[in-house]
């Protein structure tokens, strides 16, 4: 018996501009009536990067602040699990990068990623060196939040691992399983149950596809995973031959109607939020 699907919403990332998908939300209104139109559809976690007011990428823990207290106040909103990167694509500074896990009170995210090792995307690099990625589980492990470990191929599995043997990480652990990407694992079964059975036993999994493989990879997590991350961050595209341009909202009605037909019921927050051993929000 599988358990209830777990849907992850990744809505904006670093890459997407309005001029690539005219769907993309860029502001801080624009992103939390985003996670609102996707919460009303079942969804649990929320992964939130910033923008600035040019739409470009943005580590200011303020602009983090405003995204959760408004999102907290959406239906919801209290119950869903909220994510902030500390993602390598916008600097290796492990300080720079760690301020975002320094929000207080309404505040506080419940999570934040952290990527298993550094990797090139088609575009450019994210940084992650070891020293790095253990400051970080150090920071989320002191302020009490949980990581989302990001895991693109069999080394990050095993990184999984090493951090859990060091005490840096606590189970359950929550990963993001990402295929499809040109230097990682690619979208195809056997890929992704190498990485499965090389994680550490009892991960929470959801899995992700990048761009054209993001159904596909979806499907993979509707089969074997708990769940699927899915949004604009990955995928701009509704189909794959990139005619129709995705919102998030629609990318998630899709995983919705998929999840009915494969007879997976939908996880509740506050059930998610007890299976990782995370108290609700007062």
């Amino acid at each position: 018996m599988m358990q209830p699907l777990i849907i992850n919403l990744a809505c904006t990332g670093v890459v997407p501009t309005r001029a690539m998908n005219a769907h993309v939300p860029l502001s801080t209104a624009e992103i939390v009536d985003d996670v609102a139109r996707c919460l009303a559809l079942g969804v649990q976690m929320v992964h939130l990067h910033a923008r600035d007011e040019q739409g470009a990428p943005s580590g200011d823990p303020e602009r983090y602040a405003r995204l959760i207290e408004a999102i907290r106040e959406v239906p919801g909103g209290r119950e869903a699990l909220l994510c902030v990167t500390t993602s390598g694509r916008q600097g290796s500074d492990g300080a720079a990068r760690a301020r975002v896990l320094e929000l207080d009170g309404a505040a506080r995210p419940d999570m934040a990623s952290l990527t298993l090792s550094s990797l090139n995307f088609a575009d450019g690099a994210s940084t992650n060196a070891p020293d790095t990625i253990r400051h970080l589980a150090a920071c989320m492990q002191q302020r009490g939040i949980r990581p989302e470990l990001e895991v693109f191929d069999l080394g990050m599995a095993n990184f999984a691992r090493v951090l859990l043997r060091e005490g840096l990480v606590t189970q359950p652990l929550y990963v993001n399983v990402l295929l499809g990407n040109i230097a990682g694992a690619q979208a195809d079964m056997l890929q992704l149950a190498a990485i499965l059975a090389a994680l550490p036993e009892g991960c929470i999994v959801s899995v992700a596809g990048l761009g054209r493989y993001q159904l596909g990879a979806n499907g993979l997590g509707l089969l074997m995973a708990d769940g699927v991350r899915v949004g604009l961050e990955d995928n701009l595209w509704y189909d794959r031959a990139r005619t129709v341009a995705a919102s998030n909202a629609a990318l998630v009605e899709r995983i919705v109607r998929l999840a009915q037909e494969f007879e997976r019921p939908l996880a509740s927050r506050t059930a998610l939020r007890a299976r990782l051993g995370m108290p609700p929000v007062s």
